[in-house]
């Protein structure tokens, strides 16, 4: 028997030990070839007499197994078969996806006992082949041991028995935030649980799982006992069937419809439990098949999963530059913005300078770090010795001597031209010529910023977002004259500070705010038209987006939109209070002194948790409410509306040349203001939700009813034309193009 991603040993006892172990990687992951090998170790082991039972264990230090290769399965969803033979493809994915489950249920029936050695972590495929042996032991001294079925966060549902497996173990209730939410529990909660049933030390678990198997001959899974019930009952009993019936009303509210995953993993959950195993196998094979050829779990695997990895690793990193080494590095301003800065740097081991006009305010800003640090020690995140060892790498001062020797400086001033000039031209006294002198801006233009430097081929933007420590992505805008070695550098810096970046050329908003403002102007539009408030935000949010676009609005500072408005109209030459949405703006800023969640009152009224309370109630003195209804068909086009027209200014950048890769799109909207999850993002939204050429039809449909800003432009009727997506006429860098 030739194993390539296990070995297969037998002792003098008869034991069989299967051991994990994927050649050229740190951690195993469950590939096709890892399907075969656990197949081959199935039937030897039900075959061969002079096999009494078997441990199944990890080679790898890491863990025992992170899941199935999303690679693999992401370019593999289409389902093979016959082409134009819809009913052979399905039977083609469907047997595919039943081979794990296969190969596990002939290993839980092969009438020999099976346990699992589990040292680490074991997630997706690798939990699921733990819970089909009889027996599962796992490491009580490694803190980072982690069991769980996190597929749902990337739009999957487990395909290995997880949601018949778990159910019947802990019951139905129990199991359900790991399977609906993809939480994952620790080696003294999966005891506690029954999922797991002994702990011990690493290098005592091969030992007591082969004690275990020696003394269990007989062993059987509960579920294959005559008289196994479901912990809790099933759908027919009525403790299960309440179970049930709650647990669909929470999940409609939880997901507004939106994730057919979470949809099928409780349909497979109801109706597998009220069969036995072996057909809710099947069940559970065939909604497996079902959601991984929606559109959902194309984008979320693609984006969530494939381009954040890449992303992660610096995909986008101009190549042929060596890494750049960030010892040192400074912050101008000691805001809430520069504060953050500051302590994701330290975070992350670099020396930072925090500079600010007054001792009082630096200090100010490094408090923001000790908060933080305070809080971490509190509830066990950290140790007081590394908050105190993160804490002294932050130096506030007012001192721009302090500048000297470091590898880069960020600035995190006010939204003015002129301060942030003057700030660059006291930076670069003290700057060393090859440092890189970076802006943290949401929307004033780099090119512009850039003439207050010396040296513009060193200039570039670094746009975090708020709150810093929370946030994960960071855009960096190239200027005209910045040069691919800044760009190079300026990854390395984000990527050393544990975001993900991603790049963009230069122009006003850039990428994120440009097409993030589209959003809220489009909800204030439809207010203007007497649209009913509470039916814009509860649309905003069915649609998937974290808030409704008029809390949005409270959030960024209706003021700030009153500001950047004008400042667009003036460049455009008109007035802003002309349009309908600035003229609301303007009367609620200015004539009802509500300028939104950080005062307190802006569209919604605050509590004193700043969570909003209540929508305006005198907006009607503004606006007559025409529409107070909301059948499904204005449902509908209110939700097209709202995530139409953002994938429009998307496609605008793309023909500007403001973003030039598909990937940086669909995270950077998922990252930076929540679009859709869903969808992987708005290109993905395009491609594989709508399809470009019905998205184009529809969105001349929306342009003759609501105005020129839903207008496909001419890159989008190219592409509906030739029958290409944004992943294939804007595909990753160096690859071939996607689909």
């Amino acid at each position: 028997m030739k194993l390539e991603t296990f070995s297969l040993d037998v002792d003098a006892d008869g034991i069989a030990v299967a051991t994990f172990d994927v050649p050229g990687r740190s951690m195993n992951t469950i590939t096709a070839k890892a399907i075969q090998d656990l197949n081959a170790i199935a039937d030897e082991v039900g075959a061969n007499a002079a096999i009494k039972g078997l441990v199944i264990t990890s080679g790898k230090a890491s863990g025992f197994c992170a899941g199935a290769d999303l690679g693999e399965l992401g370019g593999g969803s289409g389902g093979g078969g016959a082409k134009g033979d819809p009913e052979a493809q399905l039977k083609v994915a469907f047997e595919r996806s039943f081979q794990m489950n296969k190969i596990l249920r002939n290993l839980e029936t092969c009438k020999k006992p099976v346990a699992c050695a589990i040292n680490g972590l074991a997630l997706g495929g690798g939990f699921e082949i733990a819970l089909a042996c009889h027996y599962r032991i796992a490491a009580n001294d490694n803190p980072k041991l982690q069991l769980g079925l996190p597929e749902a966060k990337v739009g999957l549902m487990p395909g290995g028995g997880g949601t018949q497996r778990l159910p019947r173990l802990i019951g139905a209730q129990a199991a359900a935030p790991y399977l609906l939410q993809g939480e994952s529990m620790t080696a003294e909660q999966g005891k506690s649980l029954g999922v797991i049933h002994e702990l011990a030390p690493t290098n005592q678990l091969v030992g007591r799982a082969k004690e275990w198997v020696k003394a269990n001959p007989n062993a059987k899974a509960p579920w294959d006992e005559a008289k196994f019930k479901v912990p809790g009952g099933n759908a027919n009993t009525p403790g299960g069937g309440t179970v049930f019936t709650f647990g669909s009303a929470m999940l409609a509210k939880q997901t507004w419809g939106n994730y057919p995953a979470q949809k099928h993993i409780l349909s497979a959950v109801y109706e597998g439990l009220i069969v036995p195993i072996d057909a809710g196998l099947r069940i559970e094979s065939r909604y497996f098949v079902k959601t991984l050829m929606t559109p959902e779990a194309k984008g979320m695997i693609r984006s969530l999963f494939l381009s954040m990895q890449d992303l992660g690793k610096g995909a986008s990193r101009p190549a042929g530059y060596p890494q750049y080494n960030i010892k040192k590095a400074v912050v101008i301003g000691a805001g809430l913005m520069g504060a953050g800065i500051a302590y994701v740097q330290a975070k992350a081991g670099i020396e930072t300078i925090l500079l600010d006009v007054s001792q009082e305010a630096a200090d100010k800003g490094k408090d923001y770090s000790r908060k933080i640090v305070e809080k971490d020690v509190s509830r066990g995140k950290t140790s007081k010795e590394k908050g105190e060892a993160l804490l002294a790498l932050i130096k506030p001062s007012t001192d721009y001597s302090l500048v000297d020797g470091a590898d880069i400086v960020v600035e995190a001033v006010f939204e003015n031209p002129e301060i942030k000039a003057e700030v660059t031209r006291k930076v670069e006294e003290h700057l060393g010529a090859k440092a890189v002198m970076g802006t943290n801006t949401s929307t004033l233009p780099i090119t512009g910023l850039a003439k207050a430097s010396q040296r513009p081929a060193n200039f570039i933007g670094i746009h975090f977002f708020s709150p810093v420590e929370r946030m994960g992505l960071v855009e960096i805008i190239k200027g005209k004259e910045t040069s691919e070695e800044t760009l190079a550098k300026t990854m390395d810096y984000v990527l050393k500070i544990k975001k993900t970046p991603v790049a963009v050329n230069d122009f006003r908003g850039f990428y994120t705010s440009r097409v993030f403002g589209t959003y809220p102007e489009e909800g204030m539009t439809m207010l203007a038209e007497g649209i009913a408030p509470a039916i814009i935000e509860n649309v905003g949010r069915m649609a998937g987006m974290p808030m409704g676009p008029l809390e949005v609005s409270d959030s960024v500072g209706i003021d700030t939109m009153l500001k950047i408005g004008r400042e667009s109209a003036k460049v455009a030459g008109r007035s802003y209070e002309q349009n309908p949405v600035g003229d609301v703006v303007a009367w609620i800023v200015e004539g009802e002194k509500r300028v939104g969640r950080k005062a307190g009152k802006g569209f919604y009224d605050y509590d004193e948790q700043g969570k909003p309370a209540r929508l305006y109630p005198d907006l009607g003195k503004k606006i007559e409410v025409k529409v107070k209804e909301c059948p499904p068909e204005l449902k509908v086009e209110l939700t097209k509306r709202l995530l139409y027209r953002q994938c429009v200014e998307v496609a605008r950048c793309f023909e500007e040349g403001v973003i030039t890769d598909a990937r940086d799109a669909d995270i950077g909207s998922i990252l930076a203001w929540g679009f859709a999850p869903y969808s992987g993002g708005v290109c993905s939204f395009v491609d594989l939700k709508v399809g470009v050429k019905k998205f184009v039809e529809e969105c001349d449909r929306l342009a003759e009813a609501y105005g020129e800003r839903f207008r496909p432009n001419a890159l989008l009727r190219d592409m509906a034309a030739k029958g290409q997506t944004f992943y294939s006429r804007f595909p990753p860098k160096d690859t071939k193009a996607a689909a």
